[in-house]
């Protein structure tokens, strides 16, 4: 199973785990240590959540000036993976007014992973990350795109759980939310995602209870909207969800309780199937502008040219294909399968343990263990006939997107407000624990609060401290970026040459190039073993002409000078 270690979890260790441990023991013990304060601090937050409309501009803002006050110690990321690549790309290619770019006469050169090279030049990924970040890079830089993301979560979120509970349980739900994932986690410090998906599931849920109550047309137009982002960031996940609330929706229109037809119709019904029809309308044209089909989806395209590996537990490997780069060849035909096989390859137990070990992987990237603690609750969660329907959700979400070979905690976004809404529902239970007359509850959820918010100075030291803790490939990363710089600094326009070893990893990539390859500052090529660069260097005689090998330590430019035999 292809999961790498998250970089912003270096701060989670035991100590912090034991001194939480401590820390509730003694808040059992003593659960009105410093009532005061805690009290004061519950009451302005109570009074700040009433005002619902200002809570949800303020947690937005919030995230953003905390976020860039952390700039000196958190920087601008630079892009690390393949699926990185692959979103700016997306991004850069909206930016520029298009929704895909025609094919290059020297694509083999260009040939990179999650890029699909005909008929158009284009990403593989749905467009819905691609135009934050092309929002972003129209403000000035992609990355402003995933922040601004990230603020429209939690804002989201927030008007989500406003629908489903008290406004001030509300408001601090989406506060661990933005705790979770807004500060030293790659969410809010890569170009990945998971904050589009994570606002259209917080849309549909935040709209469903509303339409329940009051059936009116925008609710429902918010719900269709949160449908069509689901679809475009993350389409299989986002139809587990969807498919959850249009039963109960289902159901709910046809009780016997329920509002006529007369009511349902137009301002249920209509605006939903509207919104849809919409979204269903865009994903056509975008595809057919980037595959040439309406019905074929860049993902499908991009799959059968190159993926011969299961995306689904239950697939069989296709017989290994041959490209043109090695880099290809480690990646598809030895990584990938090595990879499947070490974790679904030795029968059903192992597979069992795969999947165990994913479900763990979930708990500790969404609650985290302080938050471990309001899920206790579960019990009195379940005898909550308005909880049950969530619960439900992220069961069979969960369930669902366990099929999938391959995992990241960003893959299940749409699931972020409904796993915060058991969360928050937990804590409002367990601050009813009582325990010989002590009102010990009171204490644990002010504990476990504050055990969240104390962890980002930790995060920050451990930032401070080590640098590399916040990459996945130290070296690599850096590398490329003062490569980038030092090329953007020097006049004229470039065309680098990137040459690997027999033992590369193909995890670290650097042959990715912007949506209009010929007129970018820096061109970056393969160096192919047996096929003739000659017409590369000749459609770019203009250029100055670098040679990189990014194995050869220490990784330094150097001038071109073709192989001669």
């Amino acid at each position: 199973m292809f999961v790498l270690r998250n970089p912003h979890e270096g701060y989670h260790s035991a100590f912090l785990d034991l001194v939480f441990l401590l820390f509730t023991i003694a808040a059992c013990f003593r659960p009105r240590a410093a009532d005061g304060v805690f009290r004061r601090i519950e009451n302005l937050g109570a009074r700040f959540a009433a005002r619902k409309r200002l809570a949800v501009l303020g947690i937005a803002a919030a995230a953003i000036v905390v976020r860039l006050s952390l700039l000196g110690v958190d920087p601008v990321p630079a892009p690390q993976v393949h699926d990185e690549f692959s979103y700016l790309l997306a991004g850069d290619t909206f930016a520029h007014g298009r929704l895909a770019n025609p094919p290059h006469a020297m694509w083999i050169f260009f040939e990179t992973f999650h890029v699909n090279q005909h008929p158009t030049y284009a990403s593989k990924y749905p467009p819905g990350q691609g135009a934050a970040l092309a929002l972003g890079e129209l403000l000035g830089h992609p990355w402003i795109g995933v922040l601004l993301s990230v603020a429209a979560m939690c804002a989201a979120i927030l008007w989500m759980l406003q629908g489903w509970l008290p406004a001030r349980w509300a408001l601090l739900g989406a506060s661990l939310v933005f705790l979770r994932f807004g500060l030293f986690n790659y969410w809010v410090d890569g170009y990945w995602g998971g904050a589009v998906a994570a606002t259209g599931g917080a849309l549909v849920m935040g709209a469903l209870p509303r339409i329940a109550r009051r059936q009116r047309p925008r609710d429902a137009l918010l719900l269709g909207a949160g449908a069509v982002i689901l679809a475009n960031s993350r389409p299989f996940e986002g139809l587990l969800l969807f498919l959850t609330v249009a039963v109960f929706l289902a159901a709910w229109l046809l009780r016997a309780r329920s509002p006529s037809w007369r009511i349902t119709l137009p301002r249920v019904v209509l605006p939903i199937g509207a919104a849809l029809a919409l979204g269903a309308a865009f994903m056509g044209y975008y595809n057919w502008r980037v595959t040439g089909n309406a019905l074929l989806f860049p993902f499908t395209l991009n799959t059968r040219t190159y993926l011969t590996t299961p995306l689904f537990i239950w697939e069989r490997p296709q017989p290994p294909l041959h490209y043109s780069n090695p880099q290809f060849e480690d990646f598809y035909n030895d990584w990938a399968r090595d990879d499947l096989n070490e974790s679904f390859g030795k029968g059903p137990r192992r597979t069992a343990g795969e999947l165990a070990r994913e479900v763990w992987y979930f708990l500790s990237s969404y609650p985290g263990s302080g938050l471990f603690v309001p899920l206790l609750a579960l019990p009195g969660i379940m005898r909550d006939p308005r909880m049950r329907f969530p619960l439900a959700q992220i069961v069979l979400c969960l369930a669902g997107s366990l099929t999938v070979v391959y995992f990241w905690p960003h893959y299940i976004a749409p699931l972020t407000g409904t796993v915060f809404l058991m969360v928050t529902q937990g804590m409002r239970h367990v601050r009813c624990w009582r325990w010989s007359g002590r009102p010990v509850g009171v204490g644990v959820t002010r504990l476990v609060v504050l055990f969240a918010a104390a962890t980002i100075p930790f995060r920050a030291i451990e930032a401070t401290r080590d640098p590399g803790t916040l990459v996945l490939f130290p070296s690599s990363v850096q590398d490329r970026a003062r490569i980038v710089k030092q090329l953007e600094s020097l006049p004229g326009q470039h065309l680098v040459i990137v040459r690997y070893f027999d033992e590369h990893n193909p995890h670290e990539e650097w042959v990715y190039n912007a949506a209009d390859i010929d007129r970018a500052k820096i061109v970056w090529a393969r160096d192919i073993p047996d096929q003739d660069i000659a017409p590369l260097l000749e459609y770019y005689r203009g250029r100055r002409v670098w040679l990189v090998e990014p194995d050869v330590l220490p990784v330094r430019l150097r001038a071109y000078a073709p192989v001669t035999e």
